[in-house]
């Protein structure tokens, strides 16, 4: 499932940036924060699981606030009010063509969110706050919020880290983490918000306080919060549901703030899909898997079957099939589907992985062809018999990059192998198309 173009909504004049996700009865809006950006939002591979799950309950709806993401900048010295915040979601539903949506807030967008369903409970299906807070700082009578000196020294840590994603990590230590991981955070942070805007952004979110507009929702709401979130405090999600009418609270179990990320985002959408529709759905298979990525592609197979003719070409691609798919069954290899002339293929074991594309390219020689492969080892998300996510990616492009005769793998899956007698030689860092960051590659030595 793919996401929509870009489009633009007119707040006044300013142009709010937005994209769809799936189809259905229900719109979802997600209520943007001040970070994020709608041309990577719906495929960024943290949230993408969530977010499909989500577009099986109807259309899901991004937006970017104006000064951040894809929408319109705005100047450091005046920013946007909470109003012209909330005035961007009527903007982004009147364009999509939608009466009514249910709002999903994370974090600092839940006043916006709130000012929006108080103030429009016709268009507000329902409310769901995702680790949302009414007000960010500590007051006599609201003692969950963070002591002012706190928060000023957590901004500044968060400004000095912002951009290389290590931030990212820090708010959410049950994240999967490597470098790699670290790198696409990364991008993502530097795509939504420059320094200076997060940081004025920031400060700005520290006088918001909608306290006392949460009695007057009347909205079906929702709040979700992890136990031990490392930037929200459970008690101010609490705080929340205790003050709008009717609303329900649930804790989950977890360290992360975000409730859509892995490992938590299950249980978050199986709470959000009993809320919306009133039955619980079927449990989520686990759907991603780390293994081992391999592509095969038969050199100069176009100007061979050009030469051979039809016949005597598909004869001879037949026999290169069978000799793949028989060493694939002595290392372990899962076929999931032919590309082109070649194979892609998933391994529970990167060394296994490599012995049997090297066992592939000397047996295919018999036959007077040359192959090439790519590998890399990362996590993949199961679709069916199919794989697919940033890992699949990786390999593909890897395997465009090799050459003649050659085995390329990625410095990660080389690092893996350490110790196996396997050697390599160094091959630099090259930019994958697509993929963010230079990768280190490697060559199959013998």
């Amino acid at each position: 499932m793919e996401a929509s173009e870009t489009r633009y909504a007119l707040n006044g004049d300013v142009h709010v940036a937005y994209r769809t996700f799936g189809e259905g009865p229900i719109d979802l809006v997600f209520a943007s924060n001040w970070f994020t950006n709608v041309e990577i939002m719906p495929e960024h591979p943290p949230g993408r699981a969530w977010t499909e799950q989500l577009a099986s309950l109807g259309r899901v709806i991004f937006y970017d606030l104006p000064g951040t993401g894809a929408s319109d900048p705005v100047s450091l010295e005046s920013f946007p009010t909470l109003e012209q915040w909330t005035d961007s979601i009527t903007a982004v539903l009147d364009a999509v063509g939608s009466s009514q949506a249910v709002l999903l807030a994370v974090d600092v967008a839940f006043p916006t969110a709130a000012l929006f369903a108080a103030t429009y409970p016709k268009r507000t299906r329902a409310l769901i706050a995702l680790a949302g807070w009414a007000r960010a700082l500590r007051a006599d009578d609201y003692p969950m919020g963070l002591p002012r000196e706190s928060w000023e020294h957590g901004l500044e840590v968060a400004s000095s880290m912002w951009g290389m994603g290590e931030w990212q990590h820090a708010i959410n230590p049950d994240l999967s983490w490597n470098e790699d991981a670290r790198r696409m955070w990364g991008r993502f942070e530097r795509l939504t918000a420059s320094p200076n805007t997060f940081r004025r952004m920031a400060r700005l979110s520290m006088q918001l306080d909608v306290r006392d507009i949460l009695p007057s929702i009347r909205v079906p709401t929702l709040v979700l919060h992890h136990t031990n979130d490392r930037l929200v405090s459970v008690e101010a999600g609490r705080y929340i549901a205790e003050h709008v009418p009717g609303a329900r609270f649930v804790e989950l179990l977890g360290n992360n703030h975000y409730l859509f990320v892995e490992p938590g985002w299950r249980r978050c959408f199986e709470e959000i899909s009993e809320f919306i529709t009133g039955a619980r759905p079927a449990p989520i298979e686990d759907d991603r898997i780390l293994a081992t990525v391999l592509f095969t592609d038969i050199v100069g197979s176009t100007e061979k079957a050009a030469q051979m003719g039809d016949r005597e070409w598909r004869a001879l691609l037949d026999a290169h099939d069978a000799i793949v798919r028989s060493q694939l069954a002595r290392f372990r290899g899962r076929e999931v589907k032919t590309v082109g002339d070649g194979f892609l293929v998933t391994f529970d074991g990167p060394q296994r992985a490599i012995r049997c594309a090297q066992a592939i390219r000397d047996s295919v020689g018999s036959l007077g062809l040359e192959m090439r492969a790519g590998l890399h080892t990362g996590e993949c998300e199961v679709r069916g018999e199919d794989v697919g996510g940033l890992a699949v990616h990786i390999g593909a492009r890897i395997s465009a990059l090799a050459e003649p005769g050659e085995i390329l793998v990625s410095g990660t899956l080389a690092d893996l192998v350490v110790g196996s007698g396997l050697g390599f030689d160094d091959r630099g860092t090259r930019e994958l198309k697509g993929v963010p960051g230079r990768w280190r590659l490697h060559a199959v030595a013998g």
